[in-house]
């Protein structure tokens, strides 16, 4: 409803996909007999919604299912609900700013109040929310000297202590996330968006202009939860396919993670996206927040378990 009335168009894209992505996700995997080809079920449903906008739609949303091959906890599912949108001419940061309104919209009409208890904690949806950098934040919150987090060698010596499991040769910028993933956002409880992300952690996002090792992305957290992903979108084709390539390589190394290269979005690119900002909000996370539910299972009416 509050879309509808914002002018956005909802829409449905495929659900099996000949090549996966929009998230640095495991995808399942089957295979269609007739035409003797392997599809996977999506991992998320963003690089055919940009295709979309490149098609003249300017304004378009979609609350579907994705479907993720990864482990089980009390905030994963393998099949999980997601609403994403994406808005042209408009860039992340008037993402956080719609994202405070649809929430505000939320909160006041099933509650008629701008609070909520999530176990054992009030939460206030009060806007407006703290925006702090995701590197800000391992100093301010996690208590991380900054020094730290500009030097390789020391970063990765803190990781370590703080019990991060890291890989052979692993960039900067994803040593920083699992240090973040660690140690800060368990500590999120109120409504807290982090902002600017190491462009290594983020394929598909636009690079900042004052920064380019910089993405302009957020993350919005509440109850010590990621509950929505943001970012202004790359459009420009000649470094999307860097990205991709730079993708495939650490597929070839064995992340079965990484995004595959996908020639077909690349050509949509090129006939030019414009400038334009997208969203993912995870809704089973969310209605865990809002009903105090401890585990995506209690909100989820036939979760995947664990064989007896």
């Amino acid at each position: 409803e509050f879309f509808d009335k914002q002018g956005f168009i909802e829409v449905e894209t495929p659900m099996m996909q000949s090549i996966p992505g929009g998230a640095t996700a495991k995808p399942f995997k089957t295979y269609h007999q007739s035409l003797g080809i392997d599809l996977y079920l999506r991992v998320a449903p963003e690089l055919y919604l940009k295709r979309l906008v490149v098609g003249g739609l300017e304004r378009i949303y979609e609350l579907n299912r994705n479907f993720r091959n990864e482990g089980i906890s009390t905030n994963h599912n393998p099949e999980f609900t997601m609403l994403e949108f994406y808005v042209a001419y408009a860039t992340y940061e008037d993402l956080m700013d719609l994202t405070e309104k649809l929430f505000l919209n939320l909160l006041t009409k099933l509650f008629n109040k701008l609070s909520v208890t999530y176990q054992g904690d009030l939460i206030d949806f009060t806007t407006p929310w703290q925006r702090i950098s995701l590197t800000d934040s391992l100093r301010d919150i996690g208590g991380i000297e900054e020094r730290a987090l500009f030097d390789s060698k020391t970063l990765r010596d803190v990781a370590k202590s703080k019990g991060v499991e890291l890989e052979e040769n692993e960039e900067d910028g994803r040593v920083l996330a699992k240090l973040f993933d660690h140690i800060v956002e368990p500590k999120l409880i109120q409504p807290t968006f982090i902002i600017d992300h190491p462009i290594q952690i983020s394929p598909l996002s636009r690079r900042k202009d004052t920064d380019p090792t910089i993405a302009e992305r957020f993350e919005l957290f509440i109850g010590g939860k990621e509950i929505a992903n943001a970012f202004s979108e790359l459009n420009d084709p000649d470094d999307q396919r860097e990205r991709f390539l730079k993708q495939a390589r650490l597929r070839d190394s064995g992340d079965d993670e990484a995004l595959f290269m996908d020639e077909d979005y690349i050509k949509a690119l090129e006939y030019g996206m414009p400038p334009t900002a997208g969203e993912g909000i995870g809704i089973d996370r969310l209605v865990m927040v809002l009903t105090d539910s401890p585990s995506i299972r209690d909100v989820i009416l036939f979760p995947q378990m664990k064989k007896k």
